[in-house]
């Protein structure tokens, strides 16, 4: 998780330093770096399409947790459902709407998360005041760890939206707002590992998308229904956030040619299929490999940027590495199973 947090940072600050130099050129950029930052909006366009199914897969999984319908079939009628719901919204009142929605699942989502982590936290002191914390061996090491967590760089995805903003947010505001969404994610995600980790000893049942609910179990009977709200209001915002997302830079990619609400339309098609054609951990593959071939062509941009400006010149092979890690990933990210 650390390491996954780390990798997001790094190209995270490739993405800003990008957000910055067009603020500074005013969009006079070479032809070079204008056809890599097409490619790379293209490329997001299609990790969105992606994304979102991933999203709203894990929703339907959540949603059917705790109830009498807890199956592939009922979790994935759910996530058709609520496909279909976005796109209803996005087309009749768009985008606005959507970002509306987007802001009150985040405040819940929030909330819950200092919730649980209030509990986990007390759970695990508990259990180093008794001198009972657990230490896992390692399941997978060497080269097979390596290219799992490439399969999971998705899990710490969503910063570059800002990016894309430039329309209603300053280059500054939207350098600053990546930069406290990544360090407060990476400090949820950190803490709540870290918690878990050490406090939960590994469960009988095979790992699913849900099975975090039966471990939260041990720790207090409240806490998988807070972990289910949780779950829900975050998956549902990041779904929205992308959905958003996709709708604007096709738009942009096409000028006009293809509205936003077509995009809608489009995203919603491909997430019902691979819906109901593939399972959530290969939807997660897959997203991972488009994400990183997008980061990798957004550090390829920032290498070159870098490198045609002598005060930043130094910043240039950090770039290309980044730029290279990004293919690796795209080529060896393995999906858990």
């Amino acid at each position: 998780m650390a390491a996954l947090c780390a990798v997001a940072w790094a190209f995270g600050s490739a993405i800003r330093f990008n957000i910055a130099v067009i603020e500074r050129d005013g969009g006079d950029r070479p032809a070079v770096e204008e056809r890599l930052d097409a490619a790379a909006s293209w490329t997001l366009a299609v990790a969105y399409f992606i994304s979102v199914a991933y999203y709203l897969n894990l929703f339907g999984a959540f949603s059917v947790s705790l109830t009498p319908f807890d199956d592939r079939l009922h979790a994935k009628l759910v996530t058709s459902f609520v496909l279909l719901v976005i796109l209803a919204v996005g087309w009749a009142r768009g985008f606005k709407a959507l970002e509306r929605m987007e802001q009150v699942s985040v405040g819940i989502k929030l909330a819950v998360i200092a919730g649980l982590l209030a509990g986990l936290g007390r759970y695990f002191f508990a259990k180093a005041g008794s001198s009972d914390l657990v230490l896992h061996p390692p399941a997978l090491t060497a080269w097979a760890s390596v290219t799992l967590a490439f399969g999971l760089i998705v899990t710490v995805q969503g910063f570059e939206t800002s990016r894309y903003l430039g329309a209603s947010y300053s280059a500054a505001t939207r350098i600053r707002s990546m930069l406290w969404a990544q360090a407060l994610s990476a400090l949820i995600y950190m803490t709540y590992i870290g918690f878990l980790a050490f406090a939960l000893p590994a469960g009988p049942q095979p790992p699913n998308e849900t099975a975090i609910i039966s471990m939260m179990e041990i720790v207090a009977p409240v806490l998988p229904v807070l972990l289910v709200a949780a779950a829900l209001s975050a998956q549902f915002s990041a779904a929205v956030a992308d959905t958003s997302g996709s709708g604007g830079l096709i738009a942009e990619l096409t000028k006009g040619m293809v509205p936003a609400r077509m995009a809608y339309a489009l995203l919603v098609a491909v997430g019902l299929v691979l819906t109901w054609t593939l399972d959530v951990f290969q939807i997660i593959g897959f997203a991972s490999r488009a994400f990183a071939l997008y980061y990798a062509l957004q550090s390829a941009i920032a290498a070159a940027a870098a490198w045609r400006s002598r005060s930043e010149r130094w910043r240039a092979p950090g770039y290309l590495a980044l730029a290279v890690l990004g293919v690796v990933i795209a080529v060896f990210g393995t999906a858990f199973e």
